[in-house]
């Protein structure tokens, strides 16, 4: 999982919470982006209408000690996925199965997956998340997708710092050994399955 390097988001004295149609135009998208990659295209728009909607309530409460105006935003979209999470593992676990992701079967997304061995790594990869803890998954996936940094993840989560650096390194234990396993097996009944006298 690679990062853009893009620059960060404005913070609030650029952005005031207190206009939600403003904060939708500039972010809308990436949270859309964000919630899409966990739960699929469709259900992603009611996760974020919901979190506009929460951002509105919640306006007066905002501090500069929560950091940017997105990364607020994404700790209330974390948390209304919450809500979601049996839709999200399922959706995962589906993946797992087909190979399909919703949301390129939707239509959105940049690059569908149309090599075998892309498809396979990516039921591979939603197993893995799939089968993590809530917190883990949550900070992985606001690294990951999100791109945001450690500090952010912990504004946005509000949890300490040194436990978004552990999760994130569970997380992404667990995702490699998941995946190193899965691409043994595969070797190994590829190799045991291979005809006798074959060179290949």
């Amino acid at each position: 999982m690679f990062r853009s390097g893009e620059a960060k988001p404005s913070t609030l004295a650029d952005v005031d919470p207190g206009d939600v149609a403003g904060l939708f135009t500039r972010y809308g998208h990436q949270l859309h982006r964000y919630c899409a990659s966990r739960i699929g295209y469709s259900a992603a728009e009611d996760v974020v209408a919901d979190t506009f909607l929460l951002a509105h309530e919640r306006r007066d409460r905002f501090t500069p000690e929560q950091g940017t105006a997105l990364a607020w935003l994404y700790g209330i979209a974390t948390n209304v996925l919450h809500r979601r999470r049996r839709d999200e593992v399922r959706a995962l676990r589906a993946i797992a199965r087909t190979g399909v992701d919703p949301l390129a079967e939707d239509g959105m997304a940049d690059c569908a997956v149309a090599r075998a061995d892309a498809s396979i790594q990516s039921r591979r990869v939603a197993a893995a998340l799939a089968r993590l803890p809530a917190r883990q998954r949550d900070v992985l996936l606001l690294f990951a997708v999100a791109e945001l940094e450690y500090a952010e993840i912990a504004a946005a989560l509000d949890i300490p710092l040194g436990s978004v650096q552990s999760a994130l390194h569970r997380a992404r234990t667990k995702v490699r050994a998941a995946l190193a396993a899965s691409t043994h097996a595969a070797s190994t009944h590829a190799a045991s399955t291979q005809p006798e006298g074959s060179d290949e």
